[in-house]
């Protein structure tokens, strides 16, 4: 049910096929050659305020925080204003897991039509990572767009992700492409290897970026309807069809986990490497808040047990808490950038990410070879994304697939 896992301890594994497509794609965009050392790098600007680059837990007014909060990061914010409530090491760099799929969404979403059609083959299949969570998609089944998209949000497919990347122009591109929004969204701490989360040295967000990512994922219709689909019918060959339901057990109701009043999405994850990782959005009385929970000590259901708590502390306290900080427009459609005069920087200060870059998952230790090259991808391709960015839809829609009460069962996932 978790997003992946990392294949058991073992000889060091050679490149993976994603990793070296991107890199064969950056390469030719790198300004200067990948066995160059990198030069220093000046400190990065306290993207939201300097109180979310500070160490502890960063909160003003309203009641004591919940207790037995174990994750090694977390962030509360409100959906519409952008408010930090409260947060502890937002910018922290770790491992993302399946929540790195929300980029994926908000970076792809709108290139295909939901009714466009794919011919899956045994090539669109290859090279996925073993140990991936998968949604089933077989070679000779053809899919529409849209379920490849239920395949996504519901099961966290890495088989569903590789085929719309693959549609996309390839993962490489793809990967540019995410690491460009990431730039333009200002998720700074946010180094994207592959498009699915999986386990890849050097990959790393934070609770911070994937708050951004949800919420403006979230200003999309299609987006906002997907991630709250509980359930649908999905191909499974000659006609027939099988039950998939949504691993976000808040939204749910699995697996022991009560479902939470008012949740609306968003995505769930799971690695050895990352721990459990959740970022969730909830309604109550015309107020939205969004949680990102990264790596609680404890069982399986802490991620949600502690998302939950943020929530009700959120709910009932928020509206006299003041604003530790705050989630920043994207750049293309009008947000000042961190650190420049007006922006959201405060006098400059390192991301708390950069001075624990080696953090599960982040760090330089992989990233290193890549960096130069994907960021010159990042910076290329960011100014193209600016021209081209998408048109906001605003107002829900239905839920793709909608809740089918039908029974079924699904594939077991990695």
């Amino acid at each position: 049910m978790h997003a992946f896992r990392r294949p058991s301890p073992g000889p060091p594994p050679c490149p993976s096929r994603r990793s070296l497509l991107a890199l064969a794609a950056a390469a030719p965009l790198a300004a200067v050659p990948l066995a160059a050392a990198p030069a220093a790098a000046a400190p990065e600007p306290a993207v939201g305020g300097a109180r979310l680059v500070a160490d502890g837990v960063q909160v003003d007014g309203g009641a004591a925080l919940p207790k037995g909060l174990t994750a090694r990061a977390w962030l509360l914010a409100d959906h519409d204003s952008g408010e930090v409530l409260a947060a502890y090491r937002a910018h922290l760099r770790l491992a993302p897991a399946s929540t790195l799929k929300m980029l994926f969404a908000d970076t792809l979403l709108d290139r295909f039509g939901r009714a466009e059609r794919r011919l899956v083959t045994d090539a669109d299949l290859a090279g996925i990572p073993p140990g991936s969570s998968l949604v089933g998609l077989k070679a000779g089944i053809t899919y529409t767009v849209e379920q490849l998209w239920q395949g996504v949000f519901l099961r966290s497919g890495n088989d569903a992700v590789q085929v719309l990347a693959l549609m996309n122009g390839g993962v490489a591109r793809t990967v540019a492409e995410m690491q460009a929004r990431a730039v333009d969204l200002q998720a700074l701490d946010t180094r994207v290897v592959s498009p699915d989360g999986y386990d890849h040295e050097g990959q790393s967000s934070s609770a911070y970026d994937l708050a951004l990512f949800a919420r403006h994922g979230l200003r999309d219709a299609d987006f906002r309807a997907y991630c709250a689909t509980r359930t649908a019918r999905f191909p499974a060959g000659d006609g027939k069809t099988f039950r998939i339901e949504n691993t976000d057990r808040l939204l749910s109701g699995t697996y022991g986990v009560t479902p939470y009043p008012g949740m609306i999405g968003v995505k769930n994850g799971f690695t050895s490497n990352a721990g459990n990782t959740f970022t969730g959005a909830a309604t109550r009385a015309g107020r939205t808040l969004l949680v990102t929970v990264l790596h609680p000590r404890s069982g399986h259901n802490a991620v949600y047990e502690e998302t939950a708590a943020l929530l009700d502390w959120g709910f009932a306290q928020g509206s006299s808490a003041r604003a530790v900080g705050t989630l920043v427009e994207a750049l293309s459609e009008g947000g000042a950038k961190a650190g420049a005069p007006g922006g959201s920087s405060a006098g400059g200060a390192p991301h708390a990410g950069a001075r624990a870059g080696s953090a599960v998952g982040g760090g330089p230790g992989g990233w290193g070879v890549l960096g130069g090259a994907a960021g010159a991808v990042a910076l290329a391709a960011g100014g193209a994304y600016a021209l081209r960015r998408r048109s906001r839809r605003d107002a829900p829609a239905s839920a793709p697939g909608g809740p089918d009460p039908a029974t079924g069962s699904a594939p077991t996932a990695g």
